[in-house]
């Protein structure tokens, strides 16, 4: 059972009156996404059947055509393509950029480095061909950013030494301490480089989606990639990948998704649509709940004195608060405190441990009804210095409030 200490609980709603100016501001947001995800509906012409699934080879199956045709809308797009085949949002990343690059071609990263779960597509595994980018010959930079923006001088110099295939954004931190990269600041850097390269710009929008009125397709990327068990699952799709964006690229990546004789045309999921089409329409709602919460988040944990990012008055373009503990008991304690406030597996101790894709042992909450699903709330940390917690989602931002209070309580003791 979770009680609620008065002292905390005072703590919690005094920081909530001050933050409902940033509310309504997240509100409005929620309402311009909202209204661009009904429209994406009704221009598609969505009817009940089409959450209806198929089996076999999947041929004729108009409800995966109807919930690509839905994201492309959404995101503004020539074409979408959206799987539930695809796991997560590391392996819809993956199978584009194989699908992309060629032999000899260049990728050039300006986010600095990538999400851990990235290296291992890039770099491959010593002593093993395992068809990483390296294996093929494929060759990889990066730029990193400085005071939390593009190094647009450095990248045009890359631009001009590489002459890359593919320009790469993680907008989300990862791991990284610092805030996410916004639309503005994407939007900035793709009409600075725009007259000197015909390089292909491709956003891992993972944690990013409906954090802002604008996507990144909205401001000249060709390509977006997410996780349907992040913001664009809503918490409702149990599992699932999409990408969006030019339609010759949609193509290409489809040939590495199946095979370059059968495209996006084959492929069968029974159980049906349903779960993904409710899952975006709810996406708007629970993104906004999501944000509520990294704004008192911020708040409550820097009157405690510890630092955030974002802090209070730096702008929301993803769903994660990280907190800096500076100690490794700390960190453990507070995501032990997550689960214990969860609905699912609320009695799991928490252990750090090793993860595929991981470099150092890892602690992660998530009491999730779908597994490892991030829009639901979960807090996770890497086991090194300055033991970093990164605390996202929530399905409804009352349970959010629960947790957070929850969780407070061990930094208390």
């Amino acid at each position: 059972m979770i009680t609620i200490d008065k002292k905390l609980l005072d703590l919690v709603n005094n920081a909530e009156k001050k933050l409902s100016d940033s509310f309504k501001e997240i509100e409005e947001i929620e309402f311009k996404n909202q209204l661009k995800v009904l429209n994406a509906f009704n221009s598609n012409h969505i009817q009940s059947y089409h959450f209806i699934g198929s089996t076999g080879y999947g041929h004729n199956d108009v409800g995966k055509e109807k919930i690509s045709d839905v994201f492309a809308s959404v995101f503004h797009t020539e074409s979408a393509f959206v799987s539930p085949l695809i796991s997560c949002g590391t392996e819809a990343i993956s199978q584009a950029l194989l699908g992309i690059l060629r032999p000899k071609d260049n990728m050039l990263c300006v986010s600095g480095t990538p999400y851990d779960t990235l290296k291992k597509v890039i770099y491959g595994v010593e002593g093993k061909d395992v068809g990483s980018l390296k294996d093929y010959n494929i060759g990889y930079n990066e730029v990193e950013l400085v005071n939390n923006d593009f190094n647009i001088p450095e990248i045009l110099k890359s631009i001009k030494n590489y002459n890359p295939k593919i320009i790469y954004i993680q907008r989300s931190r990862g791991y990284s301490l610092r805030n996410a990269i916004t639309i503005s600041q994407i939007e900035k850097l793709i009409k600075s480089i725009r007259p000197f390269t015909k390089a292909y710009v491709v956003v891992d929008n993972c944690y990013g989606e409906f954090t802002e009125d604008r996507e990144p397709t909205d401001v000249g990327a060709d390509l977006v990639i997410g996780s349907l068990l992040k913001n664009m699952g809503g918490g409702i799709a149990p599992t699932g990948g999409y990408l969006a964006g030019k339609k010759d690229l949609i193509e290409l990546i489809s040939y590495k998704l199946t095979s370059p004789a059968l495209s996006t045309d084959t492929g069968s999921y029974e159980p049906g649509y349903k779960l993904f089409f409710e899952g975006l329409f709810l996406s708007p709602h629970v993104v906004a709940e999501s944000k509520k919460l990294v704004k008192l988040t911020s708040m409550c944990l820097a009157k405690l004195g510890y630092k955030t990012i974002p802090n209070i008055k730096q702008p929301l373009s993803d769903i994660v608060c990280t907190i800096e503990f500076n100690d490794k008991n700390k960190l453990i304690n507070f995501a032990r405190a997550i689960q214990s406030a969860s609905a699912i597996d609320s009695d799991s101790v928490l252990e750090a441990g090793e993860m595929d894709g991981y470099e150092d042992l890892i602690i992660m909450a998530s009491g999730s009804f779908n597994q490892g699903s991030s829009i639901e709330l979960s807090c996770d940390g890497p086991m090194r210095e300055p033991y970093a917690g990164f605390i996202q989602g929530c399905l409804t931002y009352q349970h959010g409030k629960i947790g957070l209070i929850n969780a407070l309580s061990t930094l208390a003791k």
